[in-house]
């Protein structure tokens, strides 16, 4: 063993004096020349070198270390999903339309006078023939009991007409033609016998024209009767059973107008319906024609709604109408277009549009307002899924984007062409087929090709 200080002999041939401790063990041992423990040195750091880039290589192409707590599962997006399927679908055109009664009546004073007995109807349901209001017509009652007795003396007259002074006459005439036919007879056989007596020479010429002239008058006697027999049977009793005929029915027709006059006086209800509006009370005066109330049947109603003339060229009479009750929205109610106005207006360009409706729920008040909806020109197989599956390029375009799941559950951005729009459903032209599986939602800034999973309350 050397010493603690050992002296060595240098490549120069100098002696240095180093401690044993500092002296390497390796070196010691072998006998490492200065140039072998440069190479040795070298060759460390080489391999250090390369055991670093190894190193660097294979942390760059290494996937990312998981974060505490981090799985892959976390990484597929929760979304919700629905299939594009085959359905009808309509265009559709929403207005606000104003409520009207299928039926509605104005109920007025029939004649002049003080309201006798009226109770407060407004909002109340009264049915057709029902008294709404009694009107003051005593003076009426005492013109249609004179009426009445100026009937009964007409009809008498007739009577007395018929039954005594036709009959009369006529046997008055009847003993006129007698009379008279007796009176020509007897002048004819005076004449006769005069004649003889004249060709006898037992009297004169001026006797025998005295006797002549009196048959010739007592002819014409006799005709003249037989003519007021002929008129009085055809023309006087005839006259005047037809004058008296006459006046029965004037007297009827009089006392009838009364009575109407007087029927006036109670006014009835002439439709069943809620009365809207009450004008007049108990104790007020009417006039003739005066409103008093307006009953409206609500039971059935006529929508009525204002559309541009260009979105009226669309709709057409039957097609689908829905609207919605300010009342109870979620109580949609369903009918169909009746009537297009055929005039515009020329300040706002609208047409008029109405729709039929029943109301047996009362949920439509007369002049109320709801949303009005027509569904028009409808496609019979259009393939639809939500609108909210759609991303739009902008808020009128037609052309958007769709997110679709693969077999795979990866999500694909996919483009489409867009057409008709109705509850919350979209019409989609082109880029979708009958069974494809979109994203409703999750699909705002959805990557193409992510990992997703349909949230539980879908599935």
């Amino acid at each position: 063993m050397m010493d603690e200080n050992t002296e060595i002999v240098g490549p120069d041939g100098d002696e240095e004096t180093i401690a044993e401790s500092e002296v390497p063990v390796e070196t010691e041992k072998k006998g490492m020349s200065p140039r072998n423990k440069a190479l040795a040195i070298l060759g460390l750091v080489l391999l250090t070198f390369f055991l670093v880039a190894a190193y660097l290589i294979w942390f760059r192409n290494a996937p990312a270390p998981e974060t505490a707590g981090e799985t892959e599962e976390e990484k597929v997006v929760s979304v919700k999903v629905a299939k594009a399927e085959k359905e009808p679908i309509a265009e559709e055109f929403s207005a606000v339309g104003t409520v009207e009664p299928s039926e509605q009546a104005a109920v007025s004073a029939g004649i002049s006078a003080q309201i006798k007995q009226m109770r407060l109807l407004k909002n109340s349901l009264v049915h057709q023939g029902d008294v709404l209001a009694v009107l003051e017509s005593s003076d009426l009652a005492a013109q249609r009991n004179e009426a009445q007795a100026a009937l009964e003396e007409a009809r008498l007259n007739l009577q007395t007409l018929q039954k005594v002074t036709i009959p009369q006459s006529s046997a008055q005439t009847n003993k006129d033609i007698n009379d008279a036919k007796a009176t020509a007879d007897n002048a004819r056989a005076t004449y006769e016998r005069r004649r003889v007596l004249y060709d006898k020479g037992g009297i004169s010429l001026k006797e025998l024209e005295a006797s002549q002239l009196a048959l010739t008058n007592a002819d014409n006697a006799y005709r003249l009767a037989l003519e007021n027999s002929k008129i009085n049977r055809n023309a006087v009793n005839p006259n005047a059973k037809a004058i008296a005929e006459a006046k029965i029915k004037q007297a009827q027709d009089h006392l009838q107008s009364l009575a109407v006059q007087a029927e006036r006086g109670i006014v009835r209800a002439p439709i069943t319906g809620i009365v809207t509006d009450q004008s007049q009370f108990e104790g007020e005066f009417a006039q003739q024609g005066a409103k008093l109330l307006t009953i409206a049947n609500i039971g059935g109603v006529i929508v009525k709604a204002q559309f541009a003339d260009t979105v009226v060229n669309d709709v057409k009479v039957g097609d689908l109408v829905t609207i919605y009750p300010a009342q109870a929205p979620d109580e949609k109610m369903t009918g169909r277009v009746s009537l297009i106005s055929r005039a515009s207006d020329p300040q706002n360009r609208t047409v008029e549009v109405w729709a039929n409706f029943g109301n047996p729920q009362g949920l439509l008040t007369a002049g109320g307002a709801v949303q009005f909806v027509v569904s028009s020109t409808p496609i019979g197989d259009a393939i639809v899924v939500p609108e909210s599956a759609v991303t739009l390029e902008a808020a009128n375009a037609d052309e958007g984007t769709v997110m679709v799941v693969d077999q795979d559950s990866v999500a694909h951005e996919t483009k489409v062409k867009t057409g008709i729009k109705q509850g919350g459903k979209i019409q989609i032209v082109e880029g979708l087929n009958e069974g494809d599986t979109v994203v409703t939602e999750g699909n705002y800034e959805l990557p193409d090709g992510t990992k997703v999973e349909v949230a539980k309350e879908e599935e």
